[in-house]
């Protein structure tokens, strides 16, 4: 279909979710999203509030801010490093199914992007009906809508994470809800959390990850009575 994805838009997730659920009533419902998937997840579930199935929910490495993400990835060592890589990346997936997007979009304008603002500019924001990239990158940051979450969330974090600067990461909106657990370390990139000197084995969020799940299967009616 000429339609892609944003960080704002999550019709697909939930509809996976709802059907998802359909099929297991009575399975414990999970979620985890990683970067922009943590960033979907989160936007779902501050927009729909206690209406979710989902018992809990964990996000790694998640952008907050999408303006302070934006300029953090335009700085000059993070663009060549980062950036322009990854606007290449975004123009080839569109690139290859340009007959599909012509009609509503200047795709040789979008080709000619150098940064994923100007690629968001030029082709998602216009994708999804927003009238300035600013109206777009305001509601797909996630951390309008911590919150109104409902469930428990763990989010994980590194300080050290270019593509979520820690200035932007909503310290005292998490606080303010009990739902929310935010997980900061000083060091682990974006997605990394690697341990030791030769990092073979399990990361720190791996193991995050399955202990938290474990004590939502095993306790969650704990917590639900909170």
């Amino acid at each position: 279909t000429p339609r892609t994805y944003c960080c704002a838009n999550t019709e697909d997730l939930e509809t996976v979710i709802h059907h998802v659920h359909s099929l297991y009533p009575c399975a414990p419902f999970l979620a985890a999203g990683v970067s922009m998937g943590g960033m979907l997840l989160l936007n779902y579930l501050g927009k729909i509030g206690p209406k979710t199935p989902l018992k809990a929910a964990a996000t790694f490495s998640v952008g907050w801010n999408v303006f302070a993400c934006s300029e953090s990835l335009e700085k000059p060592l993070n663009w060549l490093l980062f950036n322009y890589y990854l606007t290449t990346c975004l123009q080839s997936s569109v690139n290859k199914h340009r007959h599909m997007f012509v009609k509503q979009i200047d795709m040789d304008h979008v080709m000619k992007a150098k940064s994923i603002r100007e690629f968001d500019k030029r082709f998602t924001s216009v994708m999804f009906g927003y009238r300035t990239i600013d109206d777009y990158y305001t509601d797909a940051s996630p951390n309008r809508r911590l919150k109104s979450v409902r469930i428990p969330v763990l989010c994980l974090n590194s300080v050290d994470d270019v593509f979520s600067p820690s200035h932007a990461i909503p310290i005292e909106t998490a606080k303010q809800n009990p739902n929310v657990a935010l997980v900061l370390t000083s060091y682990g990139g974006h997605i990394g959390f690697l341990e030791g000197i030769w990092p073979r084995q399990s990361t720190y969020m791996d193991r995050v990850y399955q202990q938290f799940m474990q004590a939502v299967v095993e306790h969650g009616h704990e917590l639900s009575s909170m």
